[in-house]
């Protein structure tokens, strides 16, 4: 099993469990200038519009600086389509959106399209860093393989055959390339054995990271620094 999530955490990756309500979205009647404010406040680029509950659209800061900041919203012809998640959505449509129209935040509404709030891409980042396992010991093992030789049942069972647990992964996939690249958190510190046996089924080991390894290397700067204020 690649990440074990307990029910609060399966409710958590929901559109409706991360919402944020502290962004206040902009009216038809504010300006461009109520806009840029309120986006430099919590730092975003983007705003929702919304009339009553209804949500109208969103509002990148280059389009208010495209047009005058003191005219109303109303005023501006948006250029931006409509996007927005459903509250029973999976986070990995938030994700979908952010990337496709490189979005700061996304707008969530209700079942009726009512405007619930957002979700915004630092909401999205500390659930990945209190969820995905950063924060368990362990280390940290990078992959390449073909995408035609790959096998994640074959992956956990050279890690488990090694007494270890993958605690985590991710694949990268390069456009154009037949490439896979392979992030495992593994939940062992000394991974010597299990380095040898991806090597020995033939996968590429491109990088490891132990923190053995890194505690070592701090400890050798450390002593490094010493003896030269020493001197």
């Amino acid at each position: 099993m690649l990440q074990f999530y307990t029910k609060t955490h399966l409710r958590a990756m929901i559109a409706k469990e991360l919402i944020s309500d502290e962004i206040v979205p902009l009216r038809t009647s504010d300006t461009g200038e109520d806009g840029l404010a309120i986006m430099s406040e919590f730092h975003v680029r983007h705003l929702p519009i919304v009339n009553d509950s209804q949500l109208l659209g969103l509002i990148s800061e280059e389009e208010i600086f495209e047009f005058d900041p003191e005219e109303s919203i109303g005023s501006y012809p948006l250029k931006m389509s409509h996007p927005f998640v459903n509250d029973r959505d999976h986070i990995y449509d938030i994700m979908r959106l952010l990337n496709e129209y490189r979005l700061s935040l996304v707008p969530v509404v209700d079942k009726n399209k009512n405007y619930l709030g957002v979700v915004t891409l630092e909401d999205l980042l500390k659930f990945f860093a209190q969820s995905a396992s950063f924060g368990e010991h362990g280390s940290v093992v990078v992959l390449t393989v073909n995408r035609y030789n790959y096998s994640l049942s074959q992956i956990a069972r050279i890690v488990e055959s090694e007494n270890a647990i993958i605690l985590n992964s991710f694949i990268t996939s390069t456009p154009d390339s037949t490439e896979l690249e392979i992030t495992l958190k593994l939940n062992r510190s000394d991974i010597s054995k299990i380095l040898a046996s991806f090597r020995r089924f033939d996968y590429d080991v491109k990088a490891s990271f132990s923190e053995l390894e890194y505690i070592d290397s701090l400890q050798e700067h450390y002593d490094s620094l010493m003896s030269y204020l020493s001197v």
